[in-house]
């Protein structure tokens, strides 16, 4: 029992990704195998920086997208890494394991790639998602050696230690704010929510630059507002008079890509779908499943079709012989 055969199950299974379905389905391996592989292995975010960094189309104009997703384990009170937090996908608290990821984006619309995540479990090591944002952060700027200086996050991660972090080194930062962060238009005026601002004429177009509160910066601050009427206020250290409101929106856009990375990865590789109690059997399992995404990227690229088609192939091409040679066969007449 190897990883090569664990991450094989997970791209081939649909559903079920259970040990006692994998050796239910393995001619060679018992589920104590498969039980025991996960609990003595050790995977780490490493193990994924290795794999991907030969596959990226980095440069100047790439983003690093940060954001967090929360692993649904409904109907299981004893995982370890396990505990009820906010899901922004179900809008509410779930049972689960959050994994705070970091994926680059040449920009591209589909071309995105995972190249360091955490499990955030402050109950095991007292960090919060902002520590591992700066961890990763650091760890990324000091040892990846990318050609992308540009940064995108949502409001959850915009604190002054991460903004801070970020301009000091060098990077470009685009995020959200909420309604409630206080924001200055000048010295003359004072600090007020950055959901009473009000943009008029060209500063609608150009942005209008400001003090955000407690930060040493200045910073530009610019209301994009969506076809459904919903706002969202973006600010970016960009100060070059070549950002306007479009820019900043078509920049702040290419953020989504991590949903679609975390909608994929939850969806066709059994992420959430382990039932392990231990700790250390559920990270082995999440390392394995960022590499069954890999797999199926890379493949999906070659033959030029989505992830999605390549997960549904094996069944596809199962359907095709079975219906050309049934198994069950149904008599009307009987």
């Amino acid at each position: 029992m190897d990883k090569s055969l664990y991450i094989s199950y997970l791209l081939h299974t649909h559903g079920n990704y259970t040990c006692t379905h994998m050796a239910a389905h393995s001619m060679d391996v018992s589920h104590d195998q498969v039980t025991r592989f996960l609990a003595h292995s050790k995977f780490t975010s490493s193990d994924l920086w290795d794999i991907v960094k030969g596959h990226l189309q980095d440069s100047a104009d790439s983003f690093i997208l940060v954001d967090d997703s929360v692993q649904a384990k409904r109907y299981s009170r004893y995982i370890e890494l396990a505990k009820r937090q906010y899901s922004g996908n179900e809008h509410g608290l779930v049972n689960g394991i959050n994994l705070v990821n970091m994926v680059h984006s040449n920009g591209i619309d589909g071309d995105y790639y995972p190249i360091d995540y955490r499990i955030y479990h402050p109950e095991t090591d007292k960090k919060t998602k902002n520590d591992h944002f700066q961890e990763m952060f650091t760890r990324m700027t000091m040892r990846k050696d990318l050609k992308a200086k540009k940064i995108l996050f949502d409001s959850w991660y915009a604190s002054m230690d991460n903004l801070k972090l970020v301009h000091r080194s060098g990077w470009t930062f685009f995020t959200t704010l909420k309604s409630n962060r206080q924001v200055s238009l000048s010295r003359d005026t004072g600090m007020q929510a950055v959901g009473t601002v009000e943009l008029s004429g060209r500063q609608l177009l150009e942005g209008v630059q400001v003090k955000l509160k407690k930060y040493p910066y200045p910073v530009k601050l610019f209301k994009i507002v969506s076809l459904n009427g919903d706002i969202e206020w973006v600010i970016t250290n960009d100060l070059s008079d070549r950002m306007n409101v479009f820019e900043a929106e078509n920049e702040s856009q290419i953020r989504w890509q991590i949903e679609q990375f975390h909608r994929e990865y939850k969806q066709l590789t059994g992420s959430e779908k382990c039932q392990c109690r231990k700790a250390i059997s559920q990270r082995n399992h999440l390392a394995c499943c960022y590499q069954a995404w890999i797999g199926l990227k890379l493949l999906a690229k070659q033959l030029k079709t989505t992830l999605y088609q390549i997960k549904e192939l094996p069944i596809s091409n199962y359907l095709k012989q079975i219906l050309a040679n049934p198994i069950i066969i149904f008599n009307l007449n009987a």
